[in-house]
C-alpha cells in the first residue's frame, strides 16, 4: 500500500482512482493545479475532468490556475473537452492558445509572482480544490512536491480540499530539494530572509492539515520533456555579445568579477544563451531563477556553476533521465522554491540579479513585447519576465534580429503590445550586436538599437522612420501615422520587406 510514499497510515484509506477523485470537481469551481513549465504537473485527474466535461450531460466548466504551463497536452485536452472557462496565469499549448484568441477561454495574463498574492487577498475568489503532484506524503501529512513547486504550496494551503497525485515515476530522492516558505499576511509582513541564492529558509514539504486531503491517486508517468531547440550560430553570437559586455562592465568596476546571480527565462534563446557561459571566463556562477533548464546542468557539469535556485526543473528527455538518476550529485547545489520566492521583487533587487529574458519584438526606444503577436494574438504570457526585469540590476532582453526567414523584423518603430516599458529595459541584444541603454535618452537609445541590434535588411527603413519622426519633434519622436507600417505591411503581404 505504498508505505514508503504515503507514510501517514490513515491516509492510505483515501487512495482512489483518478475518475473517482475527479468527481470532487464541480461546475464553476476554481481549481489550483501543480505544474510549472511542464514540470511537476498533475497528470491523471485533469484528464478525467476533461472526460467528464466531454461525456456527461451536465455542464462542467472550471477556472484553472497553475504555476505556469502544463505538460502532457493537458491544457489542449481540457480545452477540446470544453472544461476550461478561465485560465491563468500562463500557458504554452497551441490548442488553448487558439481558443484564447477566439475568445472562447478567458485568459488572465499575470506576473507569476502575483497569483497567490491575489488569492490570499480574496481578489480571485475562493479556491475550491487543489490538485498537487507529489513524491510522497510524510508522517505528519506534509506533501513533498516533485520537479516543481510553483504555486502548489499556497494552492494546498488555501483550497477547501486537496487531491494528491503520488507519482511513482518521480524518485523519492527528490525529497529534501524543496524549500517551502510562505510570507505572512500584509501589511504586517516582515522581510523575506533570503540573503544569498543558496539560503534555505523553509520546510522540505507543504504542511497542511491531513484532513484536507480528500483523495490520493497513484500515477506512474514522467514529466513532458522540454521542447527547446539546441543552440545555433545566432544564439552563440548573442551569448558572445553578453559575455563581452559583462567583461566590459567588470573592467570598469561596475560589476564584480564574480558575477551576481543570473536568471534566464524559459525557451530556446534563453537556454542557449545561458549555455554559452560554459565557454566564458566567468567561474563560480550562481542562478536565482524560476526555471532550471538543461543549461543549468550543462554549467554544473562544466564546473562553472556553484548553486542554482529555481521553482522547477524543465529538461530535455535525455537530460531529465540523467539528472534524476544522478540527483545526489547535484543535491547540495540545488533548491526548488515556490515561485513567489523565486520571482520575489525584494530578493531580486537585493541580490542584484542579471536577468536574461526573451522578446518577441523590441522597438527603437527599448520597449519590449513578450506576449502578443501583431499586438493582438496571445502567444504564451508574460510569465516571470516582468518580475525580474522591473527589479534586476541588469534587465537584458534577447531576440534574434529577424523571424520567419527574415520576413519579420524583431526591431520595429513601435512595439505592437508593450509588456516591458523602456524604464525597465537596460540591454537589448541580438546576434547583430548589443545596445546598453543605461543612462541614454530616447533619441540616443534609438540610434544605438538601430545601428547595433537591427538586421541590415531593416536598418534603412528604421533610420528613415527615426529621421522623419525626429523632424516632428518630441522627447520620444514618433510618426503615429507610420508607427505600425511594418506590422501593417506584414499583415497585408506576409513580409515586412514588402
Amino acid at each position: 500500500m505504498f508505505e514508503d510514499r504515503i507514510r501517514r497510515a490513515d491516509l492510505r484509506a483515501r487512495i482512489t482512482t483518478a475518475a473517482d477523485a475527479a468527481q470532487l470537481v464541480r461546475n464553476g469551481m476554481r481549481v489550483g493545479a501543480s505544474g510549472f513549465t511542464r514540470a511537476g504537473d498533475v497528470k491523471a485527474v485533469p484528464l478525467e475532468i476533461a472526460r467528464r466535461a466531454r461525456d456527461e450531460s451536465e455542464p462542467l466548466r472550471i477556472t484553472l490556475m497553475t504555476g505556469a504551463s502544463l505538460g502532457n497536452d493537458t491544457d489542449g485536452i481540457l480545452t477540446q473537452s470544453g472544461a476550461l472557462e478561465r485560465r491563468l496565469p500562463f500557458q504554452v499549448d497551441a490548442t488553448l492558445r487558439r481558443a484564447i484568441n477566439r475568445g472562447e477561454v478567458m485568459f488572465v495574463d499575470q506576473h507569476l509572482s502575483e497569483t497567490v498574492e491575489l488569492l490570499r487577498d480574496n481578489r480571485l475568489g475562493k479556491l475550491d480544490i487543489a490538485i498537487i503532484e507529489a513524491v510522497a506524503i510524510t508522517e505528519s501529512g506534509g506533501i513533498v512536491p516533485t520537479t516543481s513547486v510553483g504555486n502548489s504550496a499556497t494552492f494546498a494551503t488555501l483550497a477547501e480540499k486537496v487531491i494528491v497525485e503520488i507519482n511513482l515515476a518521480q524518485p523519492l530522492a527528490l525529497e529534501g530539494l524543496h524549500d517551502i516558505w510562505s510570507p505572512k499576511p500584509r501589511p504586517a509582513r516582515g522581510p523575506l530572509p533570503i540573503i544569498h541564492a543558496r539560503d534555505r529558509i523553509g520546510a522540505t514539504c507543504i504542511d497542511i492539515a491531513p484532513d484536507k486531503i480528500a483523495a490520493i491517486v497513484v500515477t506512474d508517468q514522467p514529466d513532458s520533456s522540454s521542447n527547446v531547440l539546441p543552440a545555433d550560430q545566432d544564439t552563440a553570437l548573442i551569448a558572445g555579445h553578453l559575455v563581452e559586455f559583462f567583461q566590459h562592465e567588470v573592467s570598469r568596476g561596475r560589476m564584480p568579477k564574480r558575477l551576481p546571480p543570473l536568471q534566464a527565462g524559459i525557451g530556446t534563446i534563453a537556454n542557449a544563451v545561458l549555455s554559452g557561459f560554459a565557454a566564458s571566463p566567468f567561474d563560480a556562477l550562481t542562478l536565482y531563477s524560476e526555471v532550471l533548464q538543461d543549461s543549468a546542468f550543462d554549467l554544473f557539469d562544466a564546473g562553472k556553476l556553484e548553486f542554482a535556485s529555481g521553482a522547477s526543473m524543465t529538461l530535455s528527455a535525455k537530460r531529465h533521465e540523467q539528472v534524476l538518476r544522478d540527483i545526489d550529485r547535484y543535491r547540495e547545489r540545488l533548491v526548488l522554491r515556490p515561485q513567489e520566492l523565486s520571482n520575489h521583487p525584494e530578493v531580486i533587487r537585493r541580490l542584484g540579479l542579471i536577468a536574461i529574458n526573451t522578446a518577441l519584438e523590441a522597438d527603437i526606444y527599448g520597449n519590449v513585447n513578450s506576449t502578443h503577436v501583431g499586438g493582438t494574438h496571445m502567444m504564451n504570457g508574460i510569465g516571470g519576465s516582468g518580475d525580474f526585469a522591473r527589479n534586476a540590476a541588469y534587465a537584458v532582453f534577447a531576440t534574434k534580429s529577424v523571424a520567419k526567414d527574415g520576413r519579420i523584423s524583431s526591431i520595429v518603430p513601435m512595439v505592437s503590445h508593450c509588456d516591458h516599458n523602456e524604464h525597465d529595459v537596460d540591454v537589448i541584444v541580438t546576434e547583430r550586436g548589443l545596445a546598453n541603454l543605461t543612462g541614454l535618452a530616447p533619441r540616443e537609445r534609438a540610434s544605438a538599437i538601430i545601428e547595433r541590434c537591427a538586421h541590415p535588411s531593416y536598418r534603412d527603413v528604421l533610420r528613415d522612420y527615426f529621421r522623419e519622426a525626429s523632424a516632428l519633434g518630441g522627447h520620444t519622436p514618433h510618426r503615429l501615422d507610420q508607427a505600425f507600417a511594418l506590422h501593417a505591411l506584414y499583415a497585408k503581404t506576409g513580409s515586412m520587406l514588402g
